[in-house]
């Protein structure tokens, strides 16, 4: 049984990142990559918000005795295979979970205009898994 503290805990602090990301996001891209406090704040919070993410998949996935996958990026579509989220929100999510590794271990100059571009939309998609998450956790009350 998913321990519903840890997981509203974990959503918490996904929400409150992409909450920040909000606040400190310039709309044009051109802003962005031209303000450092910016690049740093929304960078910072879009690794907090898919590493919330990732970890509330890794522990739902260990408290329903379910295989955690190895690599970050599956544990998504292992939710999608036992059915608690769609297919194409994982699919959008595996992605989200490649730019985490890219910001973590810092291959290569970071893309701040890619940056830009998954802050002003896919935050979206982090707030839609919380949800899905919590909505199941209900169900199984």
């Amino acid at each position: 049984m998913v321990d519903e503290a840890v997981l509203a805990s974990k959503i918490a602090a996904v929400t409150d990142a992409v909450q920040r990301i909000r606040e400190v996001l310039p709309p044009r891209v051109e802003d962005f990559r031209s303000n450092r406090t910016a690049r740093e704040v929304v960078t910072l919070n879009l690794f907090v918000a898919l590493q919330g993410c990732l970890a509330l998949a890794a522990h739902w996935l260990s408290d329903a005795r379910w295989t955690v996958p190895a690599s970050y990026s599956d544990v998504f579509a292992a939710l999608a295979d036992h059915g608690v989220i769609e297919r194409d929100l994982a699919s959008r999510l595996v992605a989200a979970a490649g730019l985490r590794n890219l910001i973590a271990h810092q291959y290569g100059a970071i893309d701040y205009t890619r940056i830009h571009a998954i802050a002003s939309t896919d935050t979206a998609d982090l707030l839609t898994f919380c949800r899905v998450l919590a909505e199941r956790l209900r169900e199984t009350r």
